[in-house]
Parts: C-alpha cells; sequence; structure tokens
C-alpha cells in the first residue's frame, strides 16, 4: 500500500451498507473508491455475530439486496453463517475485492478546507478522499454496562457480538444479562448444555412464534428457473409490512390483538403462574423490538434455568448479584445488552469544518439530513444514519434508498464541475429533524410506555423512521441542492491558505445562489 492514498471516494465498514455502496459506486461508474474495514473480512455485523443460535429475525428474501437476489436461501429465516456467504458472494460478484483494505480501521478522519478534501487515518497508513461515506452501522460497537465488581471476576466475561468460541460453556454455570434480540437466540442454544443458567431480565420482551422452515430444493429450484418468482416473494414480504406500518407509527391501540396472540404463545410454552408473571411485558407490543422465537420461552422452563426480573447489580468474587439482592454463583458471565446506537463511536473520530467532532455536533441528539447528511461535515455522508431504522421490517430497503441519494448527490458533484463539495445547511437539518421527531411524537416507539434502545440519553428517539419504506424512498430520491451550501477551493490570494475565511466566514467559498437562495 502506497503511503498515502486519495481516492474519490471512502467508505468506512463493509457490511450491508458498506458493501452495498461500493456496489452503487461501480454502477455509478465510479471506480477510484476504497472499502476500508477494521477486521480482516467483510460482513459488519455478520460477521462480528457469531454466537451460537444467531440468525435474522427478517425473512431471507427480504433481508437481502434487491439488485443480488438469491434464489437458494436454504430457510425463510436464514442463519448467521448463510447471510455472511452471502455478502461475501455480493464482494466476488460485483468485483469489490481490489477495493477492499483490511485492518485499517478509522482512528480520525479531517475535514481540508483549502483542498476540500477528507484526510483519513487509519491502521492500515493515510488516505484522503473527495466524498467519505460513513457505513459503520449502529450495532457494531458492543455496549457492556458499568457493573461494580466486574473488572475482579476471575470468570469468563464476554459480549455476544464477542462471541469467545475458545471458552467451552459445557458443564458451566453461566450468567446471561439482557433479554433483547440476541440473548433470546442464545438462551434456548446453550441452555441444553449449561449446568445452570441464570438470566437477568430487566424488562421483559414481547416474543412472537419464529414460523422458520427449511426451503426444498424444488422450491429453491423455482426460483432459479423464473427469477421473477423470487422478486414476486420478496415484493409480498414487502407489502405486508408496509401494511403494517400505520398501527405503529399513527394507530398504536391496533396492536392490542397482536398482544393477545403473544400472551398465547406465552402461555402455550410457560404453565408457571409465578414465571409467567415475570415474563409478561407492562407496557405496549411495539414499544420495543418484537422478538421472533418458539424455543425461547421453552427453554425458560427446563430445571436448570433461574428467571431474574431484575438487572445485574454488582459481582461479588464469583458471585453475581442483581438489583433485587437476589445471588447466583456463575463461572461465565455473558453480556447480550446492546450496542452504542445513539452515541456511535465514530463520531468521536469525525472532524468538521470548525474543528469540532461529529460527537460534539451532536451532543444533544444526533440528526442529519434525511438521515444522510450533518451540517458542517461536506462530503460527508452515512449510511444507517439518524431516523433510518426499521421497527417492523428490512433494514436493507432504507439502505437502498441511501444508496439512490449518494448515486444523486455524486451526480450533482458532477454537475457542478471542477473541486466542489456540498455541505447541508443548519436550517435544512433542522427543519427535516423537527418533521421527523413531529411526526415521531404519536408512535408506539415514544407512547409504548417502555425505554428503549431507540431512545438517546435525552429520550428523543433519533434511531427510527416514523413511516413507510415507500415515503422515505421518495424523501431520499433526489438531492435537494436548495437544502446544501455548495462550497468551492478559496480564490488564489483570498487569503485562506493563512486561516482566511471565505464567504460565509469558513475557509473556502460558499454559494447560495447556486442553489437557489
Amino acid at each position: 500500500m502506497a503511503q498515502h492514498e486519495h481516492v474519490r471516494v471512502a467508505v468506512i465498514g463493509s457490511g450491508f451498507g458498506g458493501l452495498g455502496a461500493a456496489v452503487r459506486l461501480r454502477r455509478e461508474g465510479v471506480t477510484d473508491f476504497v472499502v476500508l474495514e477494521r477486521a480482516a473480512g467483510v460482513g459488519g455485523t455478520w460477521r462480528d455475530n457469531s454466537y451460537p443460535g444467531c440468525a435474522c429475525d427478517v425473512p431471507s428474501h427480504l433481508y437481502s439486496f434487491s439488485f443480488a437476489p438469491n434464489p437458494d436461501w436454504p430457510r425463510t429465516f436464514s442463519g448467521q453463517e448463510h447471510i455472511r456467504a452471502y455478502l461475501e458472494h455480493v464482494a466476488d460478484t460485483f468485483g469489490l475485492r481490489p477495493h477492499l483494505r483490511f485492518g485499517a480501521e478509522v482512528r480520525r478522519m479531517t475535514w481540508d478546507a483549502r483542498q476540500l478534501r477528507w484526510d483519513i487515518e487509519t491502521a492500515a497508513g493515510a488516505f484522503s478522499a473527495d466524498v467519505v461515506v460513513s457505513a459503520t452501522g449502529p450495532l457494531s460497537d458492543p455496549k457492556i454496562p458499568a457493573i461494580p465488581g466486574l473488572d475482579s471476576f476471575e470468570g469468563e466475561v464476554f459480549h455476544s457480538a464477542r462471541w469467545n468460541h475458545d471458552y467451552d460453556l459445557r458443564g458451566k454455570r453461566v450468567a446471561m444479562v439482557g433479554t433483547g434480540a440476541s440473548a433470546i437466540q442464545i438462551v434456548p442454544a446453550i441452555q441444553p448444555h449449561v449446568a445452570r443458567l441464570t438470566l437477568f431480565q430487566r424488562t421483559p420482551p414481547w416474543v412472537m412464534p419464529r414460523v422458520d422452515r427449511a426451503i426444498g430444493a424444488a422450491e429453491r429450484g423455482l426460483h432459479r428457473a423464473l427469477p421473477f418468482t423470487t422478486r414476486a416473494r420478496r415484493g409480498l414480504l414487502w407489502g405486508i409490512r408496509e401494511l403494517q406500518v400505520q398501527a405503529f407509527t399513527k394507530h398504536p391501540d391496533e396492536l392490542g390483538l397482536v398482544e393477545k396472540l403473544a400472551l398465547r404463545n406465552m402461555a402455550r410454552a410457560v404453565k408457571d403462574p409465578a414465571l409467567r408473571a415475570k415474563l409478561t411485558p407492562d407496557y405496549r407490543i411495539g414499544c420495543k423490538r418484537i422478538l421472533l422465537s418458539s424455543t425461547y420461552y421453552p427453554a425458560l422452563t427446563r430445571r436448570n434455568v433461574d428467571v431474574v426480573a431484575s438487572g445485574l447489580a454488582e459481582v461479588r468474587g464469583s458471585t453475581v448479584v442483581a438489583a433485587d439482592g437476589s445471588t447466583a454463583e456463575v463461572d461465565a458471565i455473558v453480556f447480550g445488552t446492546g450496542f452504542h446506537v445513539t452515541d456511535m463511536p465514530i463520531a468521536e473520530r469525525v472532524v468538521g469544518v470548525d474543528g469540532r467532532t461529529l460527537a460534539e455536533t451532536w451532543k444533544d441528539g444526533m440528526q442529519a439530513l434525511r438521515g444522510a447528511s450533518a451540517a458542517g461535515f461536506p462530503n460527508w455522508m452515512t449510511i444507517i444514519g439518524p431516523n433510518t431504522g426499521l421497527g417492523n421490517s428490512s433494514m436493507i430497503l432504507m439502505i437502498e434508498s441511501q444508496l439512490n441519494y449518494l448515486a444523486d448527490y455524486l451526480r450533482q458533484l458532477r454537475v457542478l464541475g471542477g473541486r466542489v463539495a456540498l455541505d447541508a445547511r443548519p436550517g435544512a437539518v433542522a427543519a427535516w429533524n423537527d418533521k421527523v421527531q413531529e411526526r415521531m411524537r404519536r408512535t408506539v416507539w415514544n407512547t409504548g410506555g417502555c425505554t428503549s434502545w431507540y431512545l438517546d440519553a435525552n429520550g428523543r428517539n433519533t434511531t427510527i423512521w416514523p413511516g413507510t419504506t415507500t415515503e422515505f424512498r421518495r424523501a431520499t430520491q433526489r438531492v435537494d441542492l436548495a437544502e446544501y451550501d455548495v462550497i468551492r477551493p478559496p480564490l488564489a490570494g483570498d487569503g485562506a491558505g493563512d486561516g482566511a475565511a471565505g464567504e460565509a466566514g469558513e475557509p473556502g467559498a460558499r454559494s447560495g445562489a447556486e442553489v437557489g437562495a
């Protein structure tokens, strides 16, 4: 690798967002780009999460790119190994390998106002890029709570996204902390093998049956022979979820029937009234992500499982202590406690036009124009940015919409010509965010009576999109230049190179006239 490599576009991350961006760049005729990946392989979330039982809760044919259909999914809900293999296939099929730079964790990226480029320091060397696409994803950096005494625990400790496959849980006493999407898959996978499993549950989840099955050879053969059947299957799955959105976003009271189905699902598996009481949520279904499992509840009824309806509060030697005072002796602690979603660590490493980091800009809450552009960070875009998450459908749909926005962003830069950058106007970002938050007020995620990882430290929902995927696709189909300042290099002799400001009081000359101001 050269000591310093300059490219047109630098993509950060090689999960669904990063690989999708790379494919879209090639389809747009952009081949001068790199994909910077901190790990040794592609896959993102589906590379890092390899815990026992790891699988997707979105149907396979919907949880894949529309431009890369897979007729050979082996199950209706795919396991981690199949999804990672799919992403490896995408990297190979679309010729992305030459663009990948592994072991290239981004340590810092800084906007150069004179050169109109991003200078990027990585573990694999220095890069610069005219445009940066940040596709690190919200589920990439595990969050382990600060538990008193945890540092002195002599047993094994790891997060579900950093599973220690060298440690054999068989015959061990295990504490599972958390009852989210990962935990309900881990519990039934390890329960038959451990000596004792103590589950620490702060808040019980709503769990619906997982209607999963193997997809037979004849069915897969039909999809290979008649590709339109794969598209039709995907379209049907998408349409069903689009029809469900209003119950989450406008009419949460309509979810009462779904709650009854979930309670019936629990009652079939859990006969003990005391255990059912522990497992019954006291908030509206959908406020947290609805989880799918047909094995979680049965696993909790086994004789070697204890459900503690309280969070882990302290560790004393080999003793774990719950907030309610109950204790258990354990050999290993597994955290299924989620990720840094509303405080993504990558934001600490992105330095914008005024010398502030993205984290400082977002200290009162994440916000970005159409989920992509942050004011003060020219030619920087994020995939799966603020308020682009989904509570009931496939994130791949949102990613593809953002790729449309990225493609038009690059087209606009070409039309403007020369060295040029676009910086989202603060007013445009604020107006977009205000509209999103206004729509959010009536949704189940804000009114359902729960505390979820969708909410930031200020109680604002900066994660979920409060509408349909169709609405988001329309909103991101084209870049509206009126929402951006156009930045050009400072004119010769204007002193910008010595720290003088451009037309808008910042390095580089900004133009409002070009964008219809």
